[in-house]
Formats: C-alpha cells, sequence, structure tokens
C-alpha cells in the first residue's frame, strides 16, 4: 500500500530556476508595503484619539 504523497508525480526536478529583478520585487514590496504602512498609521492615530492619547 503506498501512500497518496509518495504516488503523485513530482516535476519539480524538470522546472529551471526563474529570475526576478530586485527592482520587481522591491516594486511589489512597495505595492504592498506603502498602503499597509499608511493604514497602520491612520489606524494608530484614529486609535489613539479614542482612547484618549
Amino acid at each position: 500500500m503506498s501512500s497518496p504523497a509518495s504516488s503523485r508525480n513530482h516535476s519539480s526536478q524538470d522546472q529551471q530556476p526563474t529570475h526576478t529583478s530586485m527592482g520587481l520585487i522591491a516594486f511589489a514590496w512597495a505595492l504592498v508595503g506603502v498602503p499597509l504602512a499608511y493604514g497602520l498609521y491612520n489606524a494608530v492615530k484614529a486609535a489613539s484619539a479614542l482612547f484618549g492619547g
């Protein structure tokens, strides 16, 4: 009796490594990080006003 994990076809050995440019990675992080930081800043500012800060 073989486990389902061992009977799966693993094609990860056939794949070539991909190279993503550092500029694209930085852009993607900025695309997510800037709105996240802005939202956290506004949430902290609103919470401090709510709780008498």
